[in-house]
């Protein structure tokens, strides 16, 4: 089933933060995680619940469950609209605070996590992602990762956007779709053309479309994007339909996809066709669903490209993310 990858709980107010603790704590229970690890875990909740009360404006943390190669993790987010770092690095050293504490958050929570990034810029905010796996970390492999947020509009407890994407010795397939509207009648209708797109042996994102159209024409249809890449070529297909924004991204830019105009499940061109990049032009796409504004440009990230690609993706859901829908980034990196 595809749904929500996060879910958003707000630490703005002290009041909230032992409900955010024991929320975090109970689903590292479900995940099977010792109980040696879930206390640091709970170290590390603790630890960005004081430094957002400390020092930030509109504090939220994300938190998701993942599997990768077979090894369950789980990933805490940390997104503030607060004054910034001047110097990132050294506030990661113990003993430095800014408010006559010990200083040992930061230091604290690189140390129990098992990948750590942080990501500031004075006066717009600071980031922080932490990774812990239940069990052994598997090891870092070259050439694709993939990196979503999908997160409910506030209210609802299941996500109309879904991803799912399958890996090959030849390459991968990815769609993001947005069933129409919110709420379980959305997510049923991505979960549908979920199950079809996994089931289409095709690599061509146009005729995993089709497919997908004829197999959800029962549902409330959605809105996607397909894109494949093939390993022997280094080349990158991709199409959507709808309001699924595309952004291909280099380290000297970006260029925006058009789609084409339709619904999935109710209609769709007669035309159309799959659009080829080389992985020499462009190394990264982002898949944006509605809930995110498209204005956002990656200039306003200076060496956002340099760090793990959730904190692109955090960022651009901090600035971005509309609150009154589903909200979906998800960023694939071939490297």
């Amino acid at each position: 089933m595809v749904d929500a990858t996060h879910i958003s709980l707000q630490a703005d107010d002290r009041s909230y933060f032992s409900l955010l603790k024991k929320e975090i704590h109970q689903r590292l229970l479900n995940v099977g995680m010792d109980a040696a690890r879930i206390a640091e875990v709970d170290i590390i909740t603790a630890e960005m619940t004081s430094n957002l009360f400390k020092y930030a404006d509109g504090g939220e943390i994300l938190f998701g469950t993942f599997n990768e190669n077979g090894t369950p993790y789980v990933e805490l987010i940390s997104i503030d609209k607060g004054p910034g770092m001047r110097n990132p690095s050294r506030m990661m050293q113990d003993g430095m605070s800014t408010s006559n504490t010990l200083g040992a958050g930061l230091g604290s929570i690189k140390r129990l996590s098992d990948t750590f990034d942080l990501y500031s810029i004075v006066g717009w905010g600071t980031i922080v992602l932490s990774r812990i796996y239940v069990g052994t970390k598997p090891s870092q492999k070259k050439g694709l990762l993939v990196r979503p947020i999908v997160v409910s509009k506030p209210g609802e407890h299941t996500s109309g956007d879904g991803f799912t994407f399958k890996i090959s010795t030849k390459g991968f397939k990815v769609m993001l779709g947005d069933g129409l509207g919110h709420g379980p009648a959305a997510n049923l209708a991505v979960n549908e053309g979920a199950k079809a797109f996994r089931i289409f042996p095709d690599a061509s994102p146009v005729e995993t479309l089709r497919f997908v159209h004829s197999s959800i024409k029962k549902t409330r249809g959605m809105v996607a994007n397909v894109t494949t890449f093939d390993n022997d070529k280094g080349e990158w297909s991709t199409a959507g339909i709808g309001n699924i924004a595309s952004k291909w991204i280099c380290p000297s830019g970006s260029k925006n996809q058009m789609s084409y105009n339709g619904i999935v499940g109710h209609n769709i061109p007669n035309t159309m066709n799959d659009q080829k990049f080389s992985v020499s032009e462009y190394n990264q796409l982002v898949l944006c669903s509605d809930g995110i504004k498209t204005r956002w440009e990656i200039s306003k990230y200076p060496g956002v490209l340099h760090h793990d690609p959730s904190i692109l993706a955090a960022a651009i859901y901090k600035d971005h993310a509309r609150q009154t829908d589903d909200m979906s980034v998800i960023v694939i990196k071939i490297h």
